[in-house]
């Protein structure tokens, strides 16, 4: 795995090609959208949809955790995506990875599906902040635009590029950099993406799965 390391703010981060950011002064994971219950939350609709995505995002996890030595994981909301996702299945699966990670520090920035959803089981024991929460000099935060005093990392958008050639094209998970805010892509198995276009000012580097690249 090939991960991209900048400055933002005055402090080296690391995007990683797992569609996650490490920041190493803090030993500090950041995840956006992880959306834990999607699929579980569609199949209770009768909408016939794989099992395993809450196994394949903990998996996710164990392996960054494997690679970057973590003290805490910071996840930018969307966390649960449903009441559904509170499903039994799916809370002894998140449970059982927990219970492998005591003394991890977990922090929760409220996004619009974990108000509907509800907090998660407090056996988890994940600390629950609203946006902005603001670790100097970073405002962690769900929603980009929201106002906040640091440079701010966000999720929300699920935000996905085109690249294209004269003969083919393929659509990939990125990070939207600009000035003042990073909106990282979604972590999460099974969310989806909304193509965006770099404003002014704004960077796209894309996730391939095995590395990072800075495209625009």
């Amino acid at each position: 795995m090939t991960f991209r390391e900048m400055q933002l703010a005055g402090e080296a981060v690391l995007l990683l090609p797992e569609k996650a950011l490490y920041w190493p002064a803090r030993r500090m994971l950041v995840i956006a959208d992880i959306h834990f219950g999607k699929a579980a939350s569609f199949r209770a609709q009768g909408v016939p949809v794989p099992r395993g995505t809450t196994t394949e995002n903990l998996d996710a996890l164990d392996a960054l955790m494997a690679a970057h030595a973590t003290r805490e994981i910071v996840f930018l909301g969307d966390f649960l995506h449903a009441r559904a996702a509170h499903a039994s299945a799916t809370l002894t699966a998140m449970l059982a990875w927990r219970a492998r990670h005591p003394d991890l520090v977990l922090t929760l920035v409220r996004g619009n599906h974990d108000k509907h959803a509800g907090d998660p089981a407090a056996a988890l024991a994940i600390g629950m902040v609203d946006e902005p929460h603001t670790v100097a000099p970073f405002s962690f935060c769900h929603h980009p635009d929201i106002a906040a005093p640091g440079y701010v990392l966000a999720g929300h958008v699920h935000p996905v590029y085109w690249l294209s050639t004269r003969l083919d094209s393929l659509r990939l998970p990125c990070f939207l950099i600009g000035a003042a805010r990073m909106v990282l892509p979604s972590f999460g198995a099974f969310t989806g993406g909304l193509v965006v276009a770099p404003g002014p000012g704004e960077q796209v580097c894309v996730s391939s799965g095995e590395a990072v690249h800075c495209v625009r």
